[in-house]
């Protein structure tokens, strides 16, 4: 019994020692060593709060601005609503105030409490870019972006050299409160007025979605089946009017806002005849540039318009478009 226990017990050690050894070298050839992580300073703290967080347009502009803060050593925190809400975003705009941050880079929201914000941000001595959409009766420091109004007269009178004939338009939107897109459409309406051959029929919101133009096309032409041409002043408006009408096999004059990639597709198949090309990259990038001009004490102008231009169907290498005129 004795000789028994002896035998279990030098087998047990042996097992112990074998495990220990085991752990010992396991550890000295597998471990792999913590490296020290060193923290990124940046010299600032920047916001930039979308009108609509995954749209197309806003990611861009927020890629122009990440580029730039690479190169500048800034931090760049991306926040917006997931559907367009001016009520978030500006909830967004008052946590970044409270949270101390360097500086914001917001679309401009017409109503008394963006103007609030803005005074609170700029008595903090927080700098204040609009981006897109400007807002010149608050306090904000500078706006980025392009001359709306004179975009909207782009569009009218690349609409007037393309068309012949009577022509009966419908306009859809993005959002009816925004002012850019108001002064797109003033700007439309300015350049056409002098031409009775043209004529505004009616205007529908997209609420700045693909989905939006789409149901805002088709309404258009259930009310108004004899509209002849198409102006869309967002940057998803013009893929929503060339969907239903190329569904529809109608042949309507279309002009659209913005180069997204799914916009020169269809000017290059003829879906749509023209865009206004607006650069949404060089926005966010310019907007770094200017709040760290303002952080260093400097005063950059106000406006800070960034280039606009009519990009026709023709000028792709695949489609030439007709004139187009009434009934077409």
């Amino acid at each position: 019994m004795i000789l028994k226990r002896s035998i279990y017990f030098i087998l047990f050690m042996v097992l112990a020692i074998n495990f220990i050894l085991m752990l010992f070298f396991g550890k000295e050839t597998f471990q792999i060593k913590d490296k020290p992580v060193t923290a990124v300073k940046y010299d600032y703290h920047f916001v930039l709060i979308s009108e609509e967080a995954d749209n197309p347009y806003w990611r861009l502009v927020e890629k122009g601005a990440r580029d730039a803060a690479k190169i500048y050593n800034v931090y760049v925190e991306y926040l917006g609503p997931n559907q367009a809400d001016n009520t978030e975003q500006l909830q967004y705009m008052d946590q970044s105030i409270a949270g101390n941050v360097d500086g914001l880079i917001i679309q401009g929201v017409k109503n008394e409490r963006f103007d609030k914000l803005v005074n609170k941000a700029f008595e903090k001595g927080i700098p204040v870019v609009t981006v897109d959409t400007d807002a010149p009766e608050s306090e904000r420091a500078v706006y980025v972006g392009s001359d709306n109004y004179r975009s909207g007269m782009l569009a009218g009178e690349a609409f007037i050299k393309d068309t012949q004939g009577e022509q009966l338009v419908g306009i859809v939107t993005g959002r009816f409160e925004s002012s850019s897109q108001q002064l797109r459409i003033q700007g439309f309406k300015d350049a056409i007025q002098q031409h009775k051959r043209m004529k505004i029929v009616a205007t529908k919101e997209s609420k700045i979605t693909k989905s939006g133009a789409v149901q805002a096309t088709y309404d258009l032409l259930r009310e108004h089946p004899d509209l002849t041409a198409f102006y869309g002043t967002s940057a998803l408006d013009g893929t929503g009017i060339a969907q239903v009408v190329n569904q529809l096999q109608l042949n309507p004059y279309i002009i659209s806002f913005d180069i997204l990639p799914q916009t020169i597709e269809l000017l290059e198949n003829g879906s749509i005849d023209a865009t206004v090309a607006q650069y949404p990259y060089q926005m966010g990038y310019k907007a770094i540039e200017m709040l760290l001009h303002l952080e260093r004490g400097e005063h950059p102008g106000e406006l800070q318009f960034t280039k606009t231009k009519i990009v026709r169907s023709e000028h792709t290498p695949s489609h030439k478009a007709p004139m187009k005129g009434a009934g077409s």
